[in-house]
């Protein structure tokens, strides 16, 4: 608790606005630590994730500087990472080779673990926050989803059924083994990790025409889900209705690559995009965008919000930069 003191601190000196630098690493994902509220941790990749090899960073924003506590290296660019429900030391990383990696960030020079089964690129992982579940889950370009045991070599399950990319699965806060996945085929679906073979319960045309880049679960509604896509629209959807969405939000120029739900508000997300901004919003509003972020030059491609302090949001670039802000203390759009 001390040094997320130090940290707010911080954010306050530099303005509520802190920029990290990873050098020479192009952003693709960061969270913040479930366990501590000064820790967050970015996965990046060299020359845009195209080539090169990856980093996994942890960095302590009650330090000065960047707070780099930890590096971890991978011969690919890393896409996606999730920290481990149940212990500290532990993150999942997605590579472009298609391997998952288990790290121990006190040991970082080595994995602890790697799985190898997604025959393209892993674009995302994401680990069960409901409790007894102690699993992950993993997306690909192979059109994929696969289920893990962090202790087994092999996953337990293939959910399969998308007919393009699969850019992102998300687990349910609410109901145990319930799985929602975005993909290139223009579609949401939902699936049950335990009926694997039963293939998606739901099926929502998320995105005529388009891709979905994106999914979160609401944390106080469990049949609402947000989605963004390349119609650079954000949608609400009632799983019970799913044939409308119930919001649409408008105001990204380019594809919303990443949408988070808060977990502080039931009617208020965060949005990153193409057009280099960094969004807030409450689609209970007439004008439903709070807040523009316009910090980045380059693609805004990961995203998160604090589960410690209702007014703190992370992002990372494509400019090698990561953006901490104090929402609460941002002025909000006229």
């Amino acid at each position: 608790m001390e040094l997320f003191i130090k940290a707010v601190k911080m954010m306050s000196a530099t303005g509520n606005i802190r920029l990290l630098h990873t050098p020479g690493h192009h952003g693709y994902s960061v969270k913040f630590s479930p366990f501590s509220p000064s820790l967050i941790a970015v996965a990046a990749g060299q020359n845009f994730g195209l080539s090169g090899g990856g980093s996994l960073l942890i960095m302590d924003l009650g330090l000065p500087g960047n707070g780099q506590v930890c590096c971890c290296q991978w011969q690919d660019g890393l896409f996606d990472l999730t920290w481990s429900e149940q212990n500290p030391k532990c993150v999942v990383t997605a590579a472009g080779d298609g391997s998952i990696q288990m790290w121990n960030t006190s040991q970082p020079q080595v994995p602890a673990r790697v799985y190898k089964e997604h025959t393209r690129e892993a674009a995302c992982v994401d680990w069960s926050q409901t409790r007894g579940e102690h699993l992950f889950v993993s997306a690909s370009w192979d059109s994929t989803i696969r289920l893990w045991d962090p202790n087994h070599q092999s996953s337990l399950v293939t959910l399969a059924g998308h007919e393009g990319l699969v850019y992102q699965a998300a687990w349910s806060p609410h109901l145990p083994g319930c799985v929602a996945s975005a993909s290139g085929d223009s579609t949401l679906r939902i699936w049950n990790v335990r009926r694997p073979q039963a293939g998606p319960s739901i099926v929502v045309r998320a995105c005529a025409g388009g891709e979905v880049l994106s999914c979160d679960w609401s944390k106080y509604n469990q049949n609402l889900i947000v989605t963004s896509g390349t119609d650079c629209n954000i949608c609400g959807w009632d799983l019970r209705q799913p044939a409308l969405p119930v919001f649409v939000l408008q105001g990204h120029q380019y594809p919303a690559r990443q949408v988070k739900c808060s977990p502080f508000q039931e009617t208020q997300l965060a949005s990153v995009s193409y057009d280099f901004t960094t969004r807030f919003w409450d689609h209970s509003q007439p004008s439903p965008c709070i807040l523009a972020m316009e910090k980045h030059t380059e693609f805004v491609y990961g995203l998160d919000l604090s589960n410690h302090n209702e007014n703190m949001l992370a992002d990372c670039a494509w400019d090698q930069s990561v953006g901490v802000y104090n929402l609460g203390k941002l002025t909000p759009n006229p």
